[in-house]
């Protein structure tokens, strides 16, 4: 728990002073995406009014999450987690393909920014290198096996459990990429899920079978770093969901 209470606490105060900072920055240098223009054959919301609104808020999120995970370790003098890596990968590598997408829309003013098909692909190689990731070790990040609340005794084909994986993740990311909008709506999204992250990692730990085999146990690995990462998002998105939304 303590540990937690770090991770937020390097978030809070990264937030606090970050977040302004990057706004400003991106306001005084016009980084904002091209505004669509309603044409005769296609006619789009009137968003005249949010013309010149920061964007790139994602590299916030990714810069205090960065920091509070590798600093709440240093801190506390504990070794990170191959679990914990391969999170950072997911978010880091997904994030480049978000940035691809806003540098196209900023600095080329392409307001579709990047093609559908190759934002997929982009999705789709970090997503199958996650899976096969997730796949390796003893005992391994992820489990094939299909559960509800625990494991039960069918187990998916590592091929199925590839293909599982990559259209959760591609599903999540552009379900999120649609509630995305000029107002912070993504991030106040955001804020509730980590927030149930955040419990449930508490809880997986404290009821982790490497402190007592039972029945009720979980067998999760690394429950703590997960329970790490989850409030720095937490708190990174609180503040982006009330900064950019004004």
């Amino acid at each position: 728990m303590r540990l937690v209470v770090i991770a937020g606490a390097l978030a809070t105060a990264i937030a606090l002073i970050g977040t302004p900072l990057l706004i400003r920055l991106l306001a005084r240098r016009g980084y904002a995406q091209a505004i669509r223009v309603s044409t005769v054959d296609e006619a789009y919301p009137a968003h005249e009014g949010k013309r010149g609104t920061p964007s790139m808020g994602g590299l916030a999120i990714l810069a205090g999450v960065l920091i509070a995970y590798f600093g709440t370790h240093l801190l506390a003098w504990r070794p990170v987690s191959y679990s914990g890596l391969l999170v950072l990968f997911l978010m880091v590598g997904l994030g480049l393909v978000g940035f691809a997408d806003d540098y196209l829309k900023i600095f080329k003013q392409r307001s579709t920014g990047l093609r559908a098909r190759t934002k997929l692909v982009g999705q789709a190689a970090i997503a199958v290198a996650f899976a096969c990731l997730a796949g390796i070790g003893d005992p391994a990040p992820a489990s094939t096996a299909i559960s509800f609340i625990r494991d039960t005794s069918l187990v998916l084909p590592f091929v199925l459990f590839v293909l599982w994986i990559w259209f959760l993740i591609t599903a999540t990311t552009n379900g999120v990429n649609l509630t995305d909008g000029l107002d912070g709506l993504a991030s106040g999204a955001s804020v509730m899920t980590f927030g149930a992250y955040v419990l449930i990692s508490i809880w997986q730990y404290g009821q982790n079978c490497s402190f007592t085999v039972s029945e009720t146990c979980y067998s999760t690995v690394s429950p703590m770093d997960m329970a790490i990462i989850s409030p720095s998002c937490l708190k990174r998105c609180s503040l982006l969901f009330k900064a950019f939304s004004l």
